[in-house]
């Protein structure tokens, strides 16, 4: 009986570790004046990591959503903008705004 407590506890704590740590530390940093400071390919690849790759995958070559290693030889940036603002298919609408949005945009152009 102690077995089953111990693999009980030991699961529960381990899909609550993987499960938790929203890690709120860039909502607490002061905002950057867009003036002073410019977004690297950096940012852009971490704000698609953080809000596009589950359906795209990390490496872009696509899962549920479409590969787009190579996106940009398909479409401009503008066009990319449209779908990140419209959605497509089952992609939803506006899940990045913008000056994020716009980043994303630059950054997948660039994939040809």
């Amino acid at each position: 009986m102690k077995m089953k407590w111990l693999a009980l506890f030991l699961g529960t704590s381990l899909a609550l570790a993987a499960c938790g740590g929203n890690d709120d530390a860039a909502d607490k940093e002061p905002a950057k004046n867009s003036e002073t400071t410019t977004a690297g390919a950096g940012d852009a690849a971490k704000i698609y990591e953080n809000k596009c790759s589950s359906c795209h995958a990390v490496n872009l070559e696509g899962g549920v959503g479409p590969n787009l290693t190579k996106v940009g030889s398909r479409l401009s940036k503008a066009d990319i903008e449209k779908v990140i603002a419209n959605g497509q298919g089952a992609m939803p609408k506006a899940i990045i705004q913008g000056k994020e949005a716009s980043m994303v945009a630059e950054w997948l152009a660039e994939h040809k």
